[in-house]
């Protein structure tokens, strides 16, 4: 027995007790409970496996009924376990198990617009906007990964390398004196680049160009699209939201600024919840705040958001990514309206094309926040959480945004390394300047939001034009 034990791979007893006692706990989930742990992301080894079990037990029952042995239905009961439970644990990359391996996310953005659209859309438009060319995973940010072995742990270590060279910068800072006290103002704000590459960037243009198409022939709730009437310079922006309907101004039915909870809107389509994804699992944002609404702002050159503080009807943090062009952000205590598109105030940031600025802290809740009329067409997509006393009646969670966590950094790096991650910041991101010293008080007092489309034109005044921010 002893030379026995000397050659055979002796399972640890503590890994043993371990994988019971989750075993154990999935045992006694109930139905709804086992869907829901299904429906979490796996890494493409895990995903492999469980569907080949899947396909293992259905050709058992199926030989079962036709009182034949199938070899098929035996063959893959010997598949290993070896990182499943991990894998459980710690969510990683998700396709449909069903799915075969050519088939790419970017498919199921035409599921998406085949749910809100009939048959006689531009289906080939829709079919070449949102459908990948290149097998590109757009949600571990690697291609795909559906090959096992050495491969597969090449398109990992492809994310990690990806993940590393994201551009971070958190070190804002604009002191003023806010209620007698000094105190910084952007303190909370963080910049990240490198997050999207220009290949994925086209793809959510080509996407969101193709939700306003379908708003435009009425294909979406009516809540969900809305744009100015006629334009006009500062009239504000196109705008799209998915997951719940945000009422900029008191409406025509007395609802006040806010989420409108009875109202529907469309749900966050699959490429935004990839987004999402990518956001939390690269520590852009943390797993306590995933967003679960959107709004999108389509800008054409002159348009503009005047000053503001979102609403509280939204937790912290959130963040807004910028595509197509550069544009300035200003931020301040106090921020004043110079025109139609024109706005100054203290404190500017740029945002680099396919940057994500995350809003938190004093940046979010002190300091108010424009965009002045933009140089040319411009789309932000902003990612919020809803506090969990607005949402919506009628709103359902997306169990695709459930259990997300940020991708861990591996042991075998430095602790300089390490650091690197979380605080490195990119070359073509500038120390933001000073605009304009403020000395008039803003148009938007306390929380307001966004004013009404149009409404955010105050009065000329005769400042110094060299400070005043605009197309």
């Amino acid at each position: 027995m002893n030379g026995i034990h000397s050659v055979v791979e002796v399972p640890n007893p503590e890994e043993m007790s371990t994988k019971k006692d989750w075993l154990s706990i999935i045992k006694g989930f109930e139905r709804e409970e086992v869907d829901e742990l299904l429906s979490q992301t796996f890494c493409g080894h895990c995903e492999r496996l469980l569907h080949d079990r899947v396909l293992s037990i259905a050709n058992r029952k199926r030989a079962k009924k036709l009182s034949i042995s199938s070899v098929e239905a035996t063959q893959l009961d010997d598949i290993p376990d070896r990182c499943l439970e991990s894998c459980i644990q710690e969510s990683l990359n998700k396709s449909d198990l069903v799915e075969s391996p050519g088939n790419t996310h970017f498919g199921g953005q035409k599921r998406y617009v085949d749910k809100f659209s009939p048959t006689s859309m531009d289906s080939k438009r829709v079919t070449s906007s949102s459908s990948s060319k290149s097998g590109t995973r757009f949600d571990n940010g690697v291609h795909d990964t559906s090959s096992m072995g050495d491969e597969l742990q090449s398109e990992e270590q492809k994310e990690r390398l990806r993940f590393v060279n994201v551009g971070r910068k958190t070190n804002f800072t604009h002191f003023e004196k806010v209620n007698g006290k000094n105190i910084n103002v952007v303190q909370g704000l963080e910049l990240h680049t490198r997050v999207f590459s220009d290949e994925e960037q086209k793809k959510i243009v080509e996407s969101v160009y193709e939700f306003q198409r379908m708003g435009q022939k009425g294909r979406l709730r009516e809540r969900t699209y809305s744009e100015p009437s006629k334009w006009m310079r500062g009239k504000g922006r196109i705008t799209i939201q998915f997951g719940c309907c945000y009422n900029y101004a008191v409406d025509k039915n007395g609802n006040p600024p806010g989420i409108i909870r009875d109202e529907e809107v469309d749900p966050l389509p699959p490429i935004f919840i990839d987004m999402i994804k990518r956001l939390v699992r690269w520590h852009v944002l943390p797993p306590t705040c995933v967003p679960n609404s959107c709004i999108v702002n389509i800008y054409e050159e002159g348009d503009c958001i005047p000053p503001h503080i979102d609403h509280h009807d939204f937790v912290r943090p959130f963040c807004t990514i910028s595509f197509l062009t550069q544009c300035n952000i200003l931020f301040g205590s106090n921020l004043k309206i110079i025109g139609p598109g024109e706005f100054a105030g203290p404190f500017s940031i740029p945002l680099p094309v396919g940057s994500v600025l995350v809003l938190k802290g004093n940046g979010a809740d002190v300091a108010k926040h424009c965009v002045p009329a933009v140089p040319a067409k411009r789309i932000s997509i902003t990612f919020r959480k809803m506090d969990e006393s607005k949402i919506p009646y009628s709103y359902s969670p997306d169990p695709k945004l459930q259990g997300v966590w940020p991708l861990t950094i591996t042991p075998h790096k430095s602790p300089s390394q390490q650091k690197e991650i979380s605080t490195k910041e990119t070359s073509h991101v500038f120390v933001p300047r000073a605009v304009l010293k403020q000395s008039n008080p803003s148009l938007f007092n306390g929380e307001d939001d966004f004013p009404p489309l149009g409404a955010a034109v105050g009065s000329r005044h005769s400042g110094h034009k060299k400070n005043v921010s605009k197309a």
